[in-house]
């Protein structure tokens, strides 16, 4: 019987229950608002946390894709980073964040909590070149002695860099994926991975279960849990995740 498991809050945000632990992607638990700073793109929020921060219980690991956009990590965010969980994400990210124990890990780059072993892997937030505009991200892929190897995508648009994670990690049983094509003024094309896009990477992973996040509660996710859906029609990888429910995996 496995022990994996996985609750859905909304947007990209999910805790999964792995190996005895309980880790949480990309923490977004404000209220619906629209985010607006100069020179950049206001994102507009829609709905809120399935559960509130402080009803979460602990959290042993926050996996932070990246922390330079709102969607990703929130005011009520950053508040969970800042009392001291350990936080993996990128070296920006470790550069700019206060308040808390946040880990920078370059791709390929491994970190250990218990039995756990978490390998930060290369993510791409659009197409090649959008690293200057939007910033750098990463994925990770977890590992347990007698537990199912599990890739989270974090931001990741480019279907090639899913292929250098598969020829790395050959075992991926459950793959996390960012999915709702996200799209901004400025950039001609999907920032996330499209539905499409995220069945095709579940095929190059040879992948037994996904789990699919970051498709509803931001305006500017431009595909939806039900094109998601449709993808993976009459393949039998894609789990329902009710928002708040635990689903074991």
């Amino acid at each position: 019987m496995s022990s994996t498991s996985f609750t859905y809050l909304g947007g990209p945000t999910g805790i999964l229950g792995y190996a005895g632990k309980r880790f949480i992607t990309d923490p977004t638990f404000d209220a619906p608002q629209s985010y607006e700073a100069p020179g950049e793109t206001t994102l507009v929020k829609t709905a809120g946390p399935a559960i509130e921060r402080s009803e979460i219980g602990m959290i042993d690991v926050v996996l932070l894709s990246h922390h330079g956009h709102k969607d990703n990590l929130d005011y009520e965010g950053l508040e969970l980073i800042a009392t001291g969980i350990p936080t993996l994400s990128t070296r920006e990210a470790a550069g700019d964040l206060f308040g808390g124990s946040v880990v920078g890990l370059d791709s390929w780059e491994s970190w250990e909590t218990g039995d756990v072993t978490i390998t930060a892997v290369p993510a791409l937030h659009g197409p090649p070149g959008s690293e200057r505009l939007v910033g750098h991200v990463t994925g990770f892929v977890l590992e347990a002695e007698g537990e199912p190897t599990v890739y989270i995508s974090g931001d990741n648009a480019s279907l090639p860099l899913v292929e250098q994670i598969a020829g790395r990690f050959p075992d991926v049983a459950i793959a996390v994926l960012f999915a709702g094509a996200a799209r901004v003024p400025g950039i001609d094309a999907a920032l996330t991975l499209t539905s499409q896009d995220a069945a095709r990477a579940a095929a190059i992973l040879a992948a037994t279960t996904v789990v699919g996040v970051h498709t509803e509660d931001w305006n500017h996710f431009s595909e939806s849990r039900t094109q998601l859906e449709v993808a993976f029609a009459h393949t039998g990888l894609l789990v329902a995740t009710p928002r708040g429910e635990t689903v074991t995996l």
